[in-house]
């Protein structure tokens, strides 16, 4: 390498040293985001120093620290490194007024800047419920109304009715730095309502672990409604009967009230109320007729009706030679049941025997028994029926 060849090697060298050391003395610094009551943590680097100071100073442009001498009274500010290519300090239970742009300086000729902006998050208070009423009535139109305040950025109000999510009406206002957020729900209120929890929360970005949320459980009152429930299907002489009245209500509608034909139970020997039930011990045929069961609150009345027939006991029919005539028996149920309306069902049930095979049954030969038979068609309208 010639003498101009190495000048020249030597000159870039020298230049590119120089740019180095230029661009490593521009401070470091980066942008923050601290939630409200937190704390932040402020660095200033640079790659290069000769020997110069670094310095923090607020949005005001009041100096925090200058190397590690601290500038500024304010006992939440802390001073966590300090060299010649860092300082580092601490701002803790920061407010919303902490927020805004912080410069770093490095006191150079001339200084140089770097600039970070803090952004604080407000946040959003507990939300409360309003606008319920207890208990609310069967019908009503309620509007719950939750509110939280405090947030920065605005927060979100969702409802859940249990665990089921259901929309509201969100309103934002803006306090200051901070935003105040109402939502509404709208509840028609029915007997379905009674005991449903509706929930608010909060959703938030300050909010990093549990949501804020409040809870309201409506109480709902309603008039009651009435069914009674048998225990037997088709009831017969001798047997043991149990009616249970079901009733709803809120208030709950005790006691009940248990009528036969629009009057008082007859044998209270038999027929024993305890609570909702009503039993017959031994069921026989003057027990049959309508029984009612009304049960009410403050709210209205409700009531429920059962037609009791009680049928013979089954017997077994001796044997005959002469095939019998049976009649075809309608619905079993035809005359039982349990309803709310006022409305007579009649129908009958059986199996018939009729004289013309009772004439052929007593016969002491073929011959008679014909005789018998004919006989018994010329008195049809004297025909007697024989239930099984």
């Amino acid at each position: 390498m010639n003498l101009k060849s190495h000048l020249i090697f030597t000159l870039y060298t020298i230049y590119g040293i120089l740019l180095k050391g230029l661009s490593g003395q521009y401070p470091l610094v980066q942008n923050m985001t601290v939630t409200e009551g937190g704390t932040a943590n402020m660095t200033c680097r640079v790659e290069y120093n000769d020997n110069t100071s670094l310095q923090w100073s607020n949005p005001a442009q009041q100096t925090l620290f200058f190397g590690d001498k601290k500038a500024l009274r304010d006992n939440r500010i802390e001073l966590v490194h300090a060299s010649w290519s860092e300082l580092t300090i601490s701002i803790s239970d920061v407010t919303l007024t902490d927020e805004g742009m912080y410069t770093c300086s490095l006191f150079t000729m001339p200084v140089r800047t770097a600039k970070a902006y803090m952004t604080v998050l407000g946040v959003p208070e507990k939300p409360e419920i309003d606008g319920l009423t207890k208990p609310a009535l069967e019908g009503d139109h309620i509007t719950l109304t939750c509110m939280t305040q405090g947030s920065k950025p605005a927060a979100d109000l969702r409802w859940f009715r249990n665990e089921k999510e259901v929309k509201g009406a969100k309103e934002v206002n803006a306090s200051g730095k901070t935003f105040t957020v109402r939502s509404s729900l709208q509840l028609h209120v029915d007997r379905n309502d009674d005991g449903v929890a509706y929930t608010c929360k909060v959703d938030h970005v300050a909010l990093t672990q549990t949501p804020q949320q409040a809870t309201e459980v409506l109480e709902v009152h309603y008039a009651p409604r009435v069914q009674i429930i048998h225990s037997l299907a088709v009831p017969q002489e001798g047997q043991y009967l149990k009616l249970e009245c079901v009733s709803k209500g809120n208030p709950s509608p005790d006691p009940v009230m248990w009528t036969k034909d629009g009057g008082e139970l007859p044998d209270l020997d038999r027929m024993i109320v305890e609570g909702r039930e009503l039993t017959f011990t031994s069921l026989n045929k003057t027990d049959n007729g309508t029984y009612r069961c009304e049960a009410g609150n403050h709210l209205g009345t409700s009531s429920a009706q059962y037609v009791l027939y009680v049928y013979d006991f089954p017997t077994t029919l001796p044997p005959s030679t002469t095939p019998l005539l049976h009649s075809i028996p309608p619905d079993p149920t035809a005359l039982l049941g349990s309803h709310v309306s006022d409305r007579t069902v009649t129908g009958n049930r059986g199996t018939y025997l009729t004289n013309e095979a009772k004439g052929a049954d007593d016969a002491p030969d073929a011959d008679t028994a014909i005789i018998n038979a004919e006989g018994n068609h010329a008195h049809a309208e004297e025909k007697k029926e024989y239930f099984i």
